[in-house]
């Protein structure tokens, strides 16, 4: 009876914390600073816990693709695609070979870095929306250079992930890329692609708890999709300081777990 309600607990704090997890990525991104602790309170293991959270969130960035396509710069999907489809396999693979333990010990500052990224998009991304105000022609950068520089971040994508999009944005501005349409579809598009892979890797792997993953996708969408009609309604600063406030909290809480 104990453990049949120990079950039931641990799917309701699931289902709650996945739904959570689904509004903050539909407001601000950042639901993995939810969904991913919650896995591991539950008992699943680190490197389990972050494989399945990968596929549970992952079918909302495929939608968030889809309604983004016409903004893609067809000049550039050659190397965006090269570098995620890479990036995020080489991260999956060197994830599940790595040991539970070690992976424990880099989840703290994982997480602080993740929610610094997060705090370092708001400034950037005001940057990057005034250069894009201003008429620049479009130009095609370097493909070497780019696939050099966007590989690290699909990697990260693959191993971890969080706050990964701040990072791609501004890999590709620094090659000139400065029209925020095309700049947050590639984002999207490559974070997307990355993911895909870590979750081909991570199935083939036998890394996903299945009975968690589908419980935690349903109620992922469900918020996600709850999320999206108040996203237009709120602070942006607001939800980017919640997220940087949770993530540095749940840090903080393994930084302790760990010492």
């Amino acid at each position: 009876m104990v453990s049949s309600l120990s079950a039931h607990a641990s799917y309701l704090w699931l289902v709650a914390a996945s739904f959570i997890a689904g509004v903050m990525n539909a407001l601000a991104g950042g639901g993995s600073f939810i969904s991913f602790p919650a896995l591991l309170a539950i008992g699943v293991l680190p490197i389990q816990a972050n494989a399945t959270n990968t596929v549970a969130l992952w079918p909302g960035q495929l939608t968030s693709v889809w309604a983004l396509r016409t903004d893609l710069r067809r000049d550039l999907l050659a190397v965006v695609v090269a570098a995620s489809v890479l990036g995020g396999t080489g991260g999956a693979i060197v994830l599940l070979n790595t040991r539970q333990r070690t992976f424990m010990h880099l989840v703290p500052w994982l997480l602080l870095t993740a929610s610094l990224l997060f705090w370092i998009s708001g400034p950037v991304s005001r940057w990057l929306r005034r250069r894009s105000a201003t008429p620049h022609a479009a130009r095609t950068p370097a493909m070497l250079p780019l696939f050099l520089a966007i590989i690290p971040v699909t990697f990260y994508i693959g191993y971890f992930g969080a706050g990964a999009g701040f990072l791609l944005m501004s890999a590709l501005a620094l090659f000139g890329i400065e029209e925020m349409n095309a700049l947050n579809s590639l984002k999207v598009l490559a974070a997307c692609l990355s993911n895909f892979c870590a979750v081909v890797t991570f199935i083939f792997g036998g890394a996903i708890v299945w009975h968690y993953c589908l419980v935690s996708m349903v109620a992922a969408g469900i918020g996600g999709y709850s999320g999206a009609h108040y996203s237009r309604r709120m602070n942006a600063n607001v939800l980017r300081a919640i997220v940087v406030v949770t993530g540095c909290a749940m840090a903080a809480y393994f930084f302790w777990r760990e010492s």
